[in-house]
């Protein structure tokens, strides 16, 4: 292991702001949160938005102060916090266990002042986003609406079981990186780990040994640890009282199935089924859009606030009606989403939207994907590919930060050359084709191994050959005796293939480091000290055989819908 110091940025808080007035809001148990204030006008009383945020309310990171102006600006008092524990806040630094207590206590201080006229609504990204599911799962009176953007219940729980098969989530770096990051301590502490060497876990031990002091959010990381209890002490925000929600979503969100996870979970419970609506954009966790896909620098102060009005005005314009009762809900369609590579958006009644058609293919052993189902259907004899699991020589992230996937926006290209990267492609399309909606993959395979990850993407292949992310899904299966079937959800999607391009997909068992690698031995990817080769299995071909689903739109709906 490198003996070397470890580059560690430190980012402290950022002064107030001048449009902010700052108060230590006191908990029930005394602890104080550091607590911005921005009113509109005269601070006559008025609707509230409040803001939970761990990542500095005064920060650039952010930007906190803008958009405070911004909403102030649509006539609403801005209430930004620092939650306990981080920058400018008192209390333990301990993510997600508190946000709860402290979100309805935040909420009562708010709801008491005299420029607040008891309506209170939240809003905010990630972990932001989180704080308001927290907050919502109290059931305090003066919560009137909730727009959470890329976020969810679940957002940073560990990996839990993906389906009735057995199979589970394949476990996120960011998993055991984002405590020793922004929760170690108030501040935040940006450093890159060393992957070449193992046991991985060793790159915390080192930071925690350079800093100093040892993180709690980490040493308590474990999910039958009693203080994880604290996440909903009230009960689970969907056994709570419904509340008018705005989901604003990312077709290329990493965190986006945490957050379809919720969309239907909700759907199956009449009152918060009838509360939710859905706004889905082409975007990334870190809201950069696929119109500007490949831009590597960051917005300029400038062209973020430029950015505010697409940014923010969904959830203004939803608060405008649940929290100000200005218009009627039947004014906020149900769902709104963009079919990426077009423009605008279009509605529809529910979320997948009616009168799609499945679209099966199948993965044959000449490495196409070809009519799987219908009168199209190619047969092909049974057959069964293997390839390497090398965890010395593992399949490479396409992307350096999985929060800002369009923002890189990889070429594929040369995964495909890879011994252990299963490619298959489909024809190239004569028209532009629209698809929306769930995608799977279904197949049989095994390992030489006790255990095996299996990740899927689909990828649109252009005709100069640049191969870009569709969708995307992987699950680990802690036992592969005697080979396994598996079920794979890969997300949702809205997406124009278009004239010229064509799917391929690619089926691998690394994505590494944007996910813990299996080391081939059954031990822990944390802290295996070794690793084995393993060799695995996919079968082709026949009834069993592995095939990707889809759906199409039809003709009509591809231009229709547009709002």
């Amino acid at each position: 292991m490198d003996t070397e110091p470890i580059q560690i940025l430190h980012n402290g808080p950022a002064p107030v702001p001048e449009g902010a007035t700052q108060y230590m809001v006191p908990m029930r148990d005394r602890v104080r949160l550091a607590t911005d204030v921005y009113l509109t006008g005269d601070g006559s009383p008025g609707p509230v938005i409040l803001i939970r945020l761990p990542y500095d309310k005064d920060g650039p990171f952010v930007s906190i102060p803008d958009i405070a102006a911004y909403m102030v600006g649509r006539g609403y008092h801005v209430v930004a916090q620092d939650v306990r524990g981080k920058f400018r806040s008192e209390g333990e630094t301990l993510l997600f266990v508190n946000e709860a207590v402290d979100g309805y206590d935040t909420i009562d201080w708010v709801a008491k002042q005299p420029w607040c006229d008891g309506d209170v609504a939240m809003w905010g990204d990630s972990y932001y986003g989180y704080t308001q599911w927290a907050a919502a799962s109290t059931g305090h009176p003066a919560l009137k609406a909730i727009a959470p953007r890329v976020t969810g219940t679940r957002l940073g729980s560990l990996p839990e079981p993906a389906g009735e098969d057995g199979a589970m989530e394949v476990e996120m770096s960011i998993h055991r990186m984002y405590p020793v990051t922004f929760f170690h301590d108030n501040d935040v502490h940006l450093w890159e780990p060393d992957w070449s060497h193992r046991p991985y876990i060793d790159n915390v031990e080192r930071f925690f040994a350079q800093m100093g002091t040892r993180s709690m959010s980490f040493d308590l990381w474990h999910p039958d640890n009693p203080v994880f209890l604290r996440r909903f002490p009230w009960g689970h925000p969907y056994d709570a009282r419904p509340l008018p929600v705005l989901h604003q979503m990312g077709w290329w969100d990493n965190c986006a199935p945490w957050h379809w996870q919720d969309v239907y979970a909700l759907a199956e419970r009449p009152g918060w089924a009838h509360n939710q609506y859905l706004f889905i954009d082409s975007i990334d966790h870190d809201s950069v859009g696929l119109s500007e896909a490949g831009r590597r620098t960051e917005h300029t102060p400038e062209e973020v606030r430029a950015s505010l009005p697409g940014y923010l005005e969904p959830a203004l314009e939803f608060f405008d009606v649940f929290v100000k009762g200005q218009g009627s809900p039947e004014d906020i369609p149900r769902v709104r989403w963009n079919l990426a590579h077009t423009e605008g958006f279009r509605t529809s009644a529910s979320w997948p939207p009616e009168g799609l058609s499945p679209l099966v293919l199948a993965l044959s052993p000449e490495g196409r994907l070809v009519p799987g189902e219908g009168p199209d259907a190619e047969e092909a004899a049974p057959a069964v590919v293997e390839w390497t699991h090398d965890p010395d020589d593992l399949v490479p992230s396409p992307v350096t930060d999985p929060f800002a996937v369009l923002r890189e926006y990889p070429d594929e290209r040369a995964w495909a050359d890879r011994p252990d990267v299963l490619v298959f492609d489909g024809p190239r399309a004569g028209e532009d084709t629209d698809h929306a909606g769930p995608v799977r993959f279904t197949g049989e395979v095994g390992s030489s191994g006790p255990k095996m990850d299996v990740f899927v993407r689909l990828l649109d292949i252009a005709p100069d050959g640049a191969a870009h992310l569709v969708a995307r899904g992987q699950v680990h299966l802690p036992d592969t005796a005697g080979g396994r079937r598996v079920d794979i959800g890969m997300g949702q999607i809205g997406y124009r293939l278009r004239a010229g391009h064509r799917f391929r997909v690619h089926v691998a068992s690394s994505d590494f480091p944007e996910f813990m690698p299996q080391p081939g031995n059954g031990l822990d990817p944390w802290t295996a000290a070794t690793a084995e080769k393993n060799h695995q299995t996919l079968r082709l071909g026949g009834a069993d055989g592995a095939r990707v689903h889809l759906n199409r739109l039809p003709e009509a709906h591809g231009e229709g819908g547009r709002r």
